[in-house]
């Protein structure tokens, strides 16, 4: 579904199997953040045909983190021009943890990125993000804005009403509080559109969402 001008959400609302929020961005350059499960792709592959897209014209995937429900689906577009990115930190991990990963059924070559993400700006074709390295929820962590938008894609970082969990391994409750106080910081987001969940709209209730994280889930961390 549309949300906004340009940015289409493509959402995971299943109680029985975990998969993420995807989203697209319909720029110069059509950019994909989190593709998800491949085995669940399906549900993506859809929507965007819905709105006469071809996953062949899709020229950028962005990965927020490397969990598989996040970056299997990656191995859809071996064979497509999509490039594929994330965070180096996160490329670290993964190649730490290659025995599990392929236990996962993924094999590396199919998701290597193409380039790694760093702090700063991003400019694809005119269209510019900033990165956030965001750890805690895993090393290589990233949330995007979108300043044109004054839109967050937050990954795993922050929910409606949640945070990402820090038991999985790389995680880290004291480095996630940090990232979130950073994202706080960005006082004028109308939009955090977060990896899983409801995505949240409207100034007001952005503040109220991370005021709500300090307040109560920070004693949890």
């Amino acid at each position: 579904m549309q949300i906004f001008d340009k940015v289409h959400a493509f959402m995971w609302d299943s109680m029985t199997q975990n998969n993420c929020n995807t989203y697209l961005i319909d720029g110069p350059t059509r950019i994909l953040i989190d593709p998800g499960h491949a085995e669940l792709f399906d549900h993506v592959h859809e929507q965007l045909s819905e709105i006469g897209i071809g996953i062949e014209e899709i020229g950028l995937i962005i990965c927020t983190h490397a969990h598989p429900d996040h970056i299997e689906a990656v191995q859809i577009f071996d064979e497509e021009p999509a490039l594929v990115t994330l965070h180096g930190a996160e490329w670290g991990m993964v190649k730490s943890m290659d025995q599990y990963v392929q236990a996962f059924g993924i094999s590396l070559d199919s998701i290597t990125p193409d380039f790694f993400l760093k702090e700063g700006d991003l400019s694809v074709k005119g269209l510019d993000l900033k990165v956030f390295h965001t750890p805690g929820h895993s090393p290589g962590s990233v949330s995007l804005y979108w300043p044109d938008q004054k839109a967050l894609f937050t990954g795993d970082v922050i929910f409606k009403g949640g945070l990402g969990r820090t038991d999985l391994p790389g995680g880290n409750g004291s480095l996630l509080k940090e990232s979130i106080k950073r994202l706080g910081e960005l006082a004028d987001i109308e939009w955090v559109l977060p990896g899983h969940g409801n995505i949240i709209s409207g100034g007001d209730e952005v503040r109220a969402n991370f005021a709500e994280l300090e307040q109560y889930w920070f004693n949890y961390l």
